[in-house]
């Protein structure tokens, strides 16, 4: 959400503008000036783009190390996720709001750790869904999940991102583990200042079928006049790794740092206050950047259902600078949209998701969410759970080099 220098005062025009606005704004038509050159499907990449650490669970033989690994998975997806690439000097943006079946897939080739496959759909418009799947051919480890984000202004004009819906990762046999993953609260602060950042708040958890849970604190830094004796940096975190029928009175292991510089982790002496560091993660070394991204470098390449080209106009628009062009292309899919929705309701016809399908009720997440304190899984805020179709199924709807939606384009 980041400003250009010049665009401080149009900036704030748009917040105070908006915000007297009841409910959620994830769907409010952002100024040209504050967005994104991607969209909000691209953003599960993040879970996928550190294949090595994807796997490292999978080669543990100690449940109690892999729920740590697990847990060094999901903290190590955490800077490009909420940066979507971007530097942090270059402050955050705003993404493009993806529109109903909207597709992003790509892959990630490693010599060691195989090929990692990411298929993302946005499944619901109303309200905006986007769900995943991820798999790595090496090991077999899959994960998949769905989110949406409900968005509000604060009294300070950050904007308060709450992310509704989990995450599932399964390690296969002979380990057989699954791993429910929950969503902290996101906000971005300084808009006003050209170079917003994003802080994660409150808590979220790992809830894995061995028997671990991992529970993750958020905070970030004070204002000036906090009260609180807390850590005042930015993007800090603390976790607790126990048992899950002990409670986490009773601390394994310990992760602490911050989420976009370095994460400590320490096995906890049960009958002292001592701890052992395990390992240290630095979020900056060469050895923990992004694997790059497979995908067609043409983007006319890609189906027209692809998030890249599908948006390819608002896409180079962006990059250039040219917000009047941001704002005609960004118009042209957005009608299109509105056309499509509005014939369909006219003939009686009702959207066909590709990979996913929505459920009522997961025995597996339910069971599990049972350990994660104040979580609840509302499905009539994200339209159902949404899970995997399956590979079988999948190759059914999909036919290898034959178009997603046959002569079917978004425009």
């Amino acid at each position: 959400m980041s400003a250009d220098s010049s665009n401080p005062s149009s900036l704030k025009q748009f917040l105070t503008s908006i915000a007297t606005i009841p409910g959620d704004l994830s769907n409010i038509t952002a100024p040209p000036f504050v967005l994104a050159d991607k969209s909000t499907t691209e953003f599960p990449s993040s879970w996928a783009e550190h294949p090595h650490t994807l796997i490292a669970p999978a080669s543990s033989p100690d449940p109690l190390d892999r729920a740590r690994l697990v847990l060094r998975w999901l903290l190590a997806s955490l800077k490009g996720m909420q940066y979507a690439g971007r530097s942090e000097t270059e402050g955050v943006k705003k993404p493009l709001n993806a529109f109903l079946g909207e597709l992003f897939v790509g892959e990630w080739k490693d010599a060691t750790a195989g090929t990692t496959r990411l298929i993302s759909e946005q499944v619901s418009h109303h309200p905006p869904v986007t769900a995943c799947y991820i798999s790595n051919d090496r090991t077999g480890i899959t994960a998949q999940g769905y989110m949406r984000q409900k968005i509000s202004l604060t009294k300070t004009f950050g904007v308060r991102i709450q992310q509704m819906g989990h995450a599932l990762l399964h390690l296969p046999a002979p380990v057989d583990e699954s791993y429910l993953i929950t969503l902290p609260i996101v906000t971005v602060k300084d808009l006003l200042s050209g170079t917003p950042y994003p802080e994660l708040s409150e808590t979220a958890y790992i809830v894995g079928s061995s028997g671990y849970t991992s529970k993750i604190d958020f905070s970030g830094k004070k204002g000036l006049f906090s009260s609180s004796s807390a850590s005042s940096k930015k993007n800090t975190l603390h976790a607790v790794i126990y048992k899950s029928e002990e409670g986490e009175k009773h601390p394994l292991i310990e992760a602490e740092g911050q989420w976009n510089e370095t994460i400590t982790f320490s096995r906890l002496d049960p009958n002292s206050k001592n701890k052992e560091t395990i390992e240290t993660y630095d979020t900056s070394a060469p050895s923990t950047q992004p694997t790059p991204i497979q995908l067609p470098t043409d983007t006319n390449l890609m189906d027209p259902w692809e998030s890249r080209r599908a948006w390819k106009g608002v896409i180079d628009a962006v990059r250039r600078g040219d917000m009047a062009a941001v704002s005609g292309e960004k118009n042209k899919v957005e009608e299109a949209q509105r056309t499509k929705r509005k014939e369909e309701e006219a003939k009686g016809q009702k959207w066909q998701q590709l990979f996913f399908k929505r459920v009522e009720r997961d025995e597996v997440a339910a069971e599990l969410l049972r350990h994660a304190e104040g979580v609840e899984m509302d499905v009539a805020e994200t339209d159902g759970i949404w899970r995997f179709v399956g590979e079988e199924q999948a190759g059914e709807r999909v036919k290898v080099g034959e178009p997603f939606r046959g002569d079917t384009t978004p425009w």
